[in-house]
């Protein structure tokens, strides 16, 4: 398994609220983590690198996991655990109040992939049927596309686009979607923050990760886009291929 992570604070912010990484649990199974954090002075990377150090902490404890239903399980369980601490947190420190943060979790193991996400951070396949979202956004305008409300071209220009229906760490409690499913050599995993995905179209994200450059490579790229054509938010990717090779970035 290959995998590079990388963030960047973009052109416009002060700071990055942005947090990610690639961990590896008891087994060497990979898990891909990018959280996009948000509410408060600079309350929104406390909650993205609390629930990433937490993920991060909890994984690296863990043994094999052997099929889809542990993996969608120990997500599921891990995430809604997270989320009670960072909205305890948040009620606790006057400054953090309100906060919350996206996430987008990926085990990877050599049979299949699990995907957990609350918010509008996403994950895409790329594979030999080509490249797909496989994450909904949890976000107004998405809801809107889906009830036929609005075309998909006028979700990219509408003015609430940033509005999210659920986030980590917002309520006490908070709903996940969770998926498995199949994936095979020469396979890739794109996670992603708004900050790249509302910056370059999805045919694009498609023509760099299919160039025969190295996971850096196509990061950096991506990345150098994003800035090019605004950077008004924070950028941050997780690229995972399968390829059976040993690959790291900044975490």
């Amino acid at each position: 398994m290959n995998g590079f992570f990388s963030t960047d604070k973009g052109q416009v912010r002060n700071h990055n609220e942005d947090s990610g990484g690639l961990f590896y649990n008891q087994s060497n199974q990979l898990l891909a983590v990018i959280a996009d954090g948000m509410g408060g002075h600079k309350a929104g990377d406390v909650a993205s690198q609390m629930a990433t150090q937490a993920l991060r902490e909890q994984w690296e404890q863990k043994d094999e996991i052997p099929s889809p239903d542990v993996a969608e399980e120990w997500l599921r369980s891990t995430i809604t655990e997270i989320n009670e601490t960072v909205f305890s947190f948040a009620q606790e420190n006057e400054d953090c109040k309100g906060m919350g943060t996206t996430i987008v979790s990926v085990i990877c193991t050599d049979e299949f992939v699990t995907v957990a996400h609350i918010g509008d951070s996403r994950c895409y396949l790329a594979n030999n049927q080509g490249f797909k979202q496989i994450t909904e956004d949890h976000s107004l305008v998405n809801e809107l596309v889906r009830s036929g409300q609005i075309t998909k071209d006028d979700a990219e220009h509408h003015p609430r686009k940033n509005v999210l229906l659920k986030a980590l760490g917002t309520e006490q409690a908070v709903g996940m979607d969770v998926q498995s499913i199949g994936w095979d050599k020469n396979n890739k995993l794109l996670l992603c923050s708004d900050g790249l995905s509302n910056k370059i179209e999805e045919h694009e994200l498609q023509a760099y990760l299919e160039e025969e450059i190295s996971l850096q490579e196509i990061a950096e790229k991506l990345v150098y886009i994003a800035n090019e054509r605004g950077g008004e938010d924070n950028i941050s990717l997780v690229l995972v291929a399968y390829d059976g090779t040993a690959e790291e970035g900044d975490s």
